[in-house]
């Protein structure tokens, strides 16, 4: 994202799944950072805990349950929708459908690309 957090990050060694497909990520390190949604005149900010991943990805970042539940947040998947309660009222978000196809397209086309190699034949051959 072009952010200098460097000085800011904390080493970790526990991996994650489900990103890239097909094997576990280890991250570079976790960063706090505060993360803002809406306006000046109606927002919210939280302190949001990032995992550094070194990894090509159509996204930038990846809001998770944690994040979520933090801002008391409610996803409308079907509509595209996300809302949030703020100081002065409910803050409403709207996805955009292309945008979002696009970057399912671009995750598709990486994943599809950079596949491990299928080595289930030779620990089935090592097992025996």
């Amino acid at each position: 994202m072009g952010l200098n957090i460097s000085y800011k990050m904390t080493p970790r060694k526990a991996p994650f799944y489900g990103i890239v497909l097909g094997n576990a990520s280890t991250p570079i390190g976790t960063v706090t950072l505060p993360v803002t949604f809406g306006t000046p005149d109606n927002y919210r900010t939280e302190l949001v805990k990032f995992e550094i991943a070194n990894f090509i990805s159509s996204y930038h970042a990846i809001f998770g349950r944690p994040t979520l539940a933090k801002f008391m947040a409610v996803p409308y998947y079907v509509y595209l929708l996300l809302k949030m309660p703020s100081k002065t009222r409910v803050l409403t978000f709207r996805g955009d459908l292309q945008k979002s196809f696009k970057c399912e397209k671009e995750a598709i086309t990486y994943v599809s690309t950079n596949r491990l190699l299928d080595t289930s034949g030779e620990v089935f051959v090592v097992a025996k």
